[in-house]
């Protein structure tokens, strides 16, 4: 049977278990004040300005003494990880393609509100509380469908990697941005270039997209997000293959 002693002390403070006390440590100080302190240099700086040196300037320590709550910088980014991504959403929705779309928008949108996030590498399967609440509530949304668990793992595993990549293009795209163009100007720029550089006998596919209204620039009052409307089209191709599978294997539509 395994033990307390079995999990590693990197899972157990990413799970708030208790660690062996230390001698000497600053007792207002623990890790979660760290993280939070990290999570909040990262919303207001980017992941460069959460550096293990820099977090402990902000609570006055040295940065030796966090080492005593977090093992490494590597660790510290799998904790601000789990703490930055937060609980999920409840998910309302009555039916699996629904719940899937909230979840993978909520997701996203996630995302969006902390670019941080998707600069952090991954280094392996979600494994704190957090994010293993977002794959129960994605596993829960599949439960009737039919699919056995690796099938389920795989529609999670492709749907959370879409926005996260999604998410990645966005923030890049805006980064590329002069600051006083928006992204329907920005289509409408390239669009417009391109359709006197693309020759049609060479890319004829090309040539009529570009001659197509797709890259033209919605009027003033327009009100739609472009980057989420991309956004949606890519997920529905995506619930379009699980629905696929759902199909093959029987399961609830």
């Amino acid at each position: 049977m395994a033990s307390d002693d079995d999990v590693p002390v990197e899972l157990r403070r990413l799970w708030g278990l208790a660690s062996p006390s230390r001698l000497g440590r600053p007792a207002e100080l623990d890790v979660g004040r760290v993280v939070g302190t990290a999570v909040e240099l990262a919303d207001r700086d980017g992941l460069p300005g959460a550096t293990l040196p820099k977090v402990a300037k902000a609570l006055g320590f040295t940065t030796m003494s966090l080492y005593r709550y977090v093992g490494s910088k590597d660790e510290l980014l799998v904790l601000m990880t789990d703490a930055g991504t937060g609980e999920p959403p409840e998910i309302t929705a009555s039916t699996w393609r629904d719940g899937l779309l909230q979840w993978a928008t909520a997701l996203w949108e996630l995302y969006l509100r902390r670019p941080w996030l998707v600069r952090v590498p991954v280094s392996g399967p979600p494994s704190g509380p957090n994010q293993i609440a977002w794959l129960e509530s994605a596993l829960a949304i599949l439960r009737d469908t039919g699919l056995d668990w690796a099938q389920k793992l795989g529609a999670v595993g492709l749907l959370g990697g879409y926005a996260r990549q999604a998410a990645t293009q966005a923030h890049d795209l805006a980064a590329g941005r002069a600051p006083d163009v928006d992204q329907p100007s920005a289509e409408r720029d390239y669009g417009r270039a391109l359709a006197r550089l693309v020759d049609s006998d060479r890319f004829p596919e090309v040539a009529s997209l570009f001659a197509s209204t797709l890259f033209e620039a919605p009027t003033p009052e327009a009100t739609e997000d472009p980057a989420g409307n991309d956004f949606i089209i890519g997920l529905q191709f995506v619930l379009d293959g699980i629905d696929s599978a759902i199909e093959r294997a029987g399961g609830e539509q």
